[in-house]
C-alpha cells in the first residue's frame, strides 16, 4: 500500500522554525523526485520545493527566499523527505503536503494527507 505520511507540523511563533518530515513507502520511491507543497485557507495549493531522486538537485519557489531547505534520505524500503523551515511568518500558515513524482513544480503522482502549520503573530 502506497503511503506518504507527513509529520512535524504544529504551532510556532513568528520567526520560529519547524522541520517537516515525510516518509514514503509501499513502492520504490527512491527513483522519484519528492516535493513539498502547501495550501492556505481560501488559496490554491502552491509549490514550495522539490528534490530529485539523487538528492543533488533542488528547486525552490521564489517566496522561500532561502528560508526553507529540502532534503531526502533514500532507505531500502522507504524515502524520507524533510523540509526545514526557518524565519516563519503568519503568511506561512497552511497545510503542508509532500508528494512523489517528476522533478518539476507540478507533475506529482502520489500525495500525502498533509500536516498543519500555524504561525502566530
Amino acid at each position: 500500500q502506497v503511503q506518504l505520511v507527513e509529520t512535524g507540523g504544529g504551532l510556532v511563533q513568528t520567526g520560529g522554525s519547524l522541520r517537516l518530515s515525510c516518509v514514503a513507502s509501499g513502492r520504490t520511491f527512491s527513483n522519484y523526485a519528492m516535493g513539498w507543497f502547501r495550501q492556505a485557507p481560501g488559496k490554491n495549493r502552491e509549490f514550495i520545493a522539490t528534490i530529485d531522486w539523487t538528492g543533488n538537485n533542488t528547486d525552490y519557489a521564489d517566496f522561500v527566499k532561502g528560508r526553507f531547505t529540502i532534503s531526502r534520505d533514500n532507505d531500502k524500503n522507504s524515502v524520507y523527505t524533510y523540509l526545514q523551515m526557518n524565519s516563519l511568518t503568519p503568511e506561512d500558515t497552511a497545510i503542508y503536503y509532500c508528494a512523489a513524482g517528476q522533478y518539476s513544480r507540478d507533475d506529482y503522482k502520489y500525495w500525502g494527507q498533509g500536516t498543519q502549520v500555524t504561525v502566530s503573530s
